[in-house]
């Protein structure tokens, strides 16, 4: 899973900070194991952009139709006049990929080593433990640091990686498709607004299903079933 912060400065950084924590929470809720991989705070300490995996055979299923450009509507704490301020961030949710399943010729890879900067210990800091992937033909870079070894965050790079590729292999195929099967529930066109968490009306409103919930505390907090379940009976 990858969370960005998009339009809207620090209160942007923000929202990906509570997407953040209400994935985790969702996780957490259905004892779902999690690692953070990488990640850049902003000054006020909301999140640039934060990656994690999170390893449960389940997990993909049920958050795959998360990918996608969340916004929000509310009164930023740094607004002084009491206006809505719309922000957004974009959640990418990647399958594990196998190594047969993506075939990676070595010599378009570059990989650079460097110290590891976050926690972690004066023992990490003081290797080169960190490593950053760059796959030449299409410009992807992916930083790992998460490990104290720098083979273990490696192979976590190679993993974000390949599940990078796979994505573009998947929405080459998608593009490819009829209109109709194209516009399906599912498709997860990042490029679109998906959802919105309007704070003032306390509704979260998912937009390709033109459905609402009136408890968007409740679903910041971690309580996504209800809205996995009703996306995974659409697909049925």
């Amino acid at each position: 899973m990858e969370i960005r912060a998009g339009a809207g400065g620090e209160e942007a950084a923000n929202f990906a900070a509570d997407l953040f924590r209400m994935y985790t929470r969702y996780a957490q809720s259905k004892d779902w194991k999690f690692l953070v991989i990488d990640s850049s705070r902003s000054s006020l300490g909301g999140f640039k952009e934060i990656s994690l995996e999170i390893s449960d055979p389940s997990a993909f299923e049920e958050l795959k139709n998360e990918s996608g450009v969340h916004r929000v509507q509310r009164i930023p704490a740094t607004e002084k006049n009491g206006r809505i301020h719309t922000s957004t961030a974009s959640v990418a949710i990647l399958p594990k990929v196998e190594a047969a399943e993506i075939k990676i010729n070595p010599q378009d890879l570059r990989i650079e080593t460097a110290r590891s900067s976050g926690p972690g210990g004066q023992n990490v800091n003081k290797r080169s433990t960190a490593v950053r992937v760059t796959h030449v033909p299409t410009n992807i870079v992916v930083f790992s640091q998460t490990e104290r070894s720098q083979p273990q965050n490696k192979e976590i790079a190679m993993e974000i990686l390949r599940a990078k590729l796979y994505e573009i292999k998947r929405e080459r195929e998608m593009n490819q498709l009829s209109q109709e099967r194209q516009s399906q529930i599912g498709t997860a066109d990042r490029s679109e607004k998906i959802r919105t968490y309007n704070y003032p009306q306390n509704r979260v409103t998912d937009h390709r299903i033109n459905k609402s919930w009136h408890d968007l505390e409740t679903i910041m907090n971690g309580k996504l079933d209800a809205i996995v379940k009703t996306f995974r009976k659409t697909e049925t």
